[in-house]
């Protein structure tokens, strides 16, 4: 059996569940967690959507950037605490835009659908594997948010692909890249956790 360091949940889960980057994580590093994590985020995610909507992910020049860019704005409350009332809404506001932005690259530039759904579902079983683990009181390890790129650095790598004119071979090989990456993590820590240990939470988590 391969043995995989656990890494204790963090004081706020809803940190966990932003699964940033490497260059979010630097962003906020800069304001040391003094800016609140939902006004930069929306405004992110608001700005992104407009962009989408009037067509840059089908855009051949740098403007598909834009969305990408524009949710960077979400960057730097990433080592906020988010334990505000609404806070909450930071998780799936990143989810929902990373989502529609892939998506949007996808179908505009004629990426097969199988290609596309392949992609998101890697996200997506990452992103209900972090919930489970905080669930369980099992964190995954600190450089698989590094490994795995964050949502920062798939749009990023999304619209590179879009500007070079290889987006369905981005997808092939991003797809295939973060299902193995978040496969194996998974299936090595969970069989690496103390059953025990995962038993208790989970009477815990029902308390």
């Amino acid at each position: 059996m391969i043995s995989v360091s656990m890494t204790p949940v963090p004081p706020s889960t809803l940190v966990a569940y932003r699964d940033d980057g490497s260059l979010s994580r630097g962003m906020g590093l800069l304001v040391a967690g003094q800016l609140p994590p939902l006004p930069p985020a929306l405004a992110g995610a608001f700005v992104t959507a407009v962009l989408l909507v009037v067509g840059v992910a089908g855009s051949d020049g740098l403007a598909v950037f834009a969305p990408a860019v524009a949710l960077l704005l979400a960057g730097p409350g990433s080592s906020h605490l988010h334990d505000g009332r609404l806070d909450w809404l930071v998780p799936p506001t990143l989810r929902l835009t990373e989502y529609v932005f892939v998506a949007s690259v996808g179908f505009a530039r004629d990426v097969p659908p199988a290609l596309i759904f392949a992609l998101l579902g890697a996200m997506a079983f990452h992103h209900y594997d972090v919930v489970y683990r905080v669930r369980q009181r099992v964190y995954p390890p600190s450089w698989l948010a590094t490994a795995g790129l964050g949502w920062d650095g798939r749009m990023l790598l999304v619209a590179l692909g879009g500007l070079a004119g290889r987006v369905t071979l981005l997808f092939v090989l991003l797809g295939l890249y973060l299902w193995c990456l978040f496969l194996w993590e998974s299936v090595t820590c969970w069989l690496a956790a103390p059953r025990s240990g995962l038993e208790a939470a989970d009477l815990g988590a029902h308390d």
